[in-house]
C-alpha cells in the first residue's frame, strides 16, 4: 500500500518532478503535512502551503510550467474549493458594481511604490510586446504604440480608456498622438497616481465603473481589464462599448484569454491575487459581441506575457529590500508564487494574450492589420 508521500510522488512523476530531488524545478518539502494537505486541497493547498513555507523550489516558474504541461491542473480541479468557486460563479454575479471594487482594494491598492519598482517606467501592468525590443521599457512602449496605430488615432479625437491603470496608455496617446483621453479605474490608488502622471495633458482620470459611462467617444480601448468583467457581464460590457462608440469608431480589447470557456477562476488566484476575476474564452467573447460589432483583427502574442512576467519577477526580487518594511515574508512568497505561476501559464499555452479590434456592425471602416 502506498504512503501519502508515494501517492503524491506518483502524480508528480507524470510531470518529471521529484520530491527533494536535485533539479532546480524539484520540490523541497519542509513540512511532512504537505502531502495530506495537497491531496485534500488541490491547487489552493499547493499555493497556500508554499506561502506558509512548507515547501520550496529554486525555479518555481519552471516547476509550475511542468505541472501545467502535464495537465496536473486538471487533476487539481477535483478539490472542493474548485466546486465552491464554480457554484458561487453560477448563482452569484461576482462582478456587480459593488463587488467589482473588491479587486481594486485587494490588489491594485496594495501599494504604488511596489508597482513603480516592479513595472516599466510608464507603469504598464499588462503584457509587453517584445518584437524588436531590448528591454521592458522598449517592449511596453512598442505595445502602446501598436495599440495607437491599430486604433488609427488622429489628433483631436476623444478616446476612452476602460481600466486605465496608472495612466500609461492615456499619457502616451495624449503625448504622442495628441488625442483627448478619459481614463476610468476602480482603484483609488491608481486614480491618484494616474492624475499625477498625466498632469498637464488633455487627460481626465475618473474613479468610475464602466457601466456608468454615458458619453460618446471616437475610439475606445481596454487594456487588461476585461479579466475582471465576469462572464455574466460580458454582453453588458460590449453593449456599453457599443453605445459609447461613434459610428465610425474602433474599439481595441487587450485581454488574457483561455483555451476553453470557464465560469470561475483558479482558486488560489481568486482568493489571494485577483478576487472575482475570470479569463474569457474566444467563444465567450464572440458570443458577447454578436450583432454589436464586426471583428477586424485578432492578434495573439501570449508567449510575450511569459517574458513580461519574468522581468516583473526579477524586478520585484531585486527591489525587495526597498519595500520589505511595508510587507512581510509571506507577502513576498505569495507575490513570487503569483508571478511565477502566471508566467508558467503562458509558457505552457494554458493562457493566451489577445488584442482584438472591432468596428460597429453597421459601419464600413476599412482596416489593415498592423502585425
Amino acid at each position: 500500500m502506498k504512503t501519502i508521500q508515494q501517492s503524491v510522488q506518483a502524480v508528480l512523476d507524470t510531470a518529471g518532478v521529484k520530491i527533494n530531488g536535485k533539479n532546480p524545478w524539484d520540490i523541497q518539502v519542509k513540512n511532512d503535512q504537505f502531502y495530506s494537505r495537497v491531496l485534500a486541497g488541490g491547487s489552493l493547498a499547493i499555493g497556500e502551503s508554499y506561502v506558509d513555507g512548507w515547501w520550496d523550489c529554486k525555479e518555481l516558474d519552471q516547476l509550475i510550467y511542468l505541472l501545467l504541461r502535464a495537465n496536473l491542473d486538471e487533476y487539481a480541479r477535483h478539490s472542493k474549493h474548485v466546486l465552491i468557486n464554480a457554484l458561487k460563479a453560477r448563482f452569484l454575479n461576482l462582478q456587480t458594481k459593488t463587488r467589482s471594487k473588491i479587486v481594486g482594494r485587494h490588489h491594485y491598492d496594495v501599494g504604488n511604490k511596489l508597482y513603480r519598482l516592479m513595472l516599466d517606467k510608464r507603469m504598464n501592468y499588462s503584457c509587453a510586446y517584445w518584437k524588436d525590443s531590448k528591454n521592458l521599457d522598449e517592449a511596453q512602449e512598442r505595445k502602446l504604440d501598436m495599440i495607437c496605430k491599430k486604433l488609427r488615432l488622429k489628433p483631436g479625437e476623444k478616446v476612452l480608456d476602460i481600466g486605465c491603470g496608472w495612466g500609461s496608455f492615456a499619457k502616451y496617446a495624449a503625448e504622442k498622438y495628441k488625442v483627448s483621453v478619459v481614463g476610468i479605474t476602480i482603484s483609488k490608488e491608481q486614480a491618484i497616481l494616474a492624475r499625477e502622471n498625466c498632469k498637464g495633458l488633455d487627460v481626465e482620470i475618473r474613479l468610475q465603473d464602466y457601466r456608468d459611462i454615458t458619453e460618446k467617444f471616437d475610439k475606445i480601448v481596454s487594456i487588461g481589464m476585461f479579466e475582471h468583467v465576469g462572464y455574466k457581464n460580458y454582453r453588458t460590457f460590449f453593449e456599453v462599448v457599443n453605445r459609447s462608440l461613434e459610428d465610425k469608431g474602433l474599439f481595441l480589447l487587450h485581454t488574457i484569454g483561455g483555451n476553453k470557456s470557464e465560469t470561475h477562476t483558479e482558486p488560489w488566484i481568486s482568493k489571494y491575487i485577483f478576487p472575482n476575476s475570470m479569463i474569457p474564452s474566444a467563444k465567450q467573447i464572440t458570443h458577447a459581441y454578436e450583432h454589436l460589432f464586426i471583428l477586424k483583427d485578432w492578434h495573439n502574442f501570449g508567449t510575450d506575457y511569459d517574458k513580461t512576467l519574468m522581468v516583473w519577477h526579477a524586478n520585484f526580487n531585486k527591489n525587495w529590500d526597498k519595500i520589505k518594511n511595508d510587507y512581510d515574508e509571506r507577502f513576498k512568497r505569495m507575490w513570487n508564487f503569483y508571478l511565477s505561476g502566471c508566467a508558467a501559464s503562458f509558457r505552457s499555452h494554458k493562457n493566451q494574450l489577445w488584442q482584438i479590434v472591432f468596428s460597429k456592425n453597421h459601419s464600413e471602416v476599412e482596416y489593415e492589420r498592423m502585425h
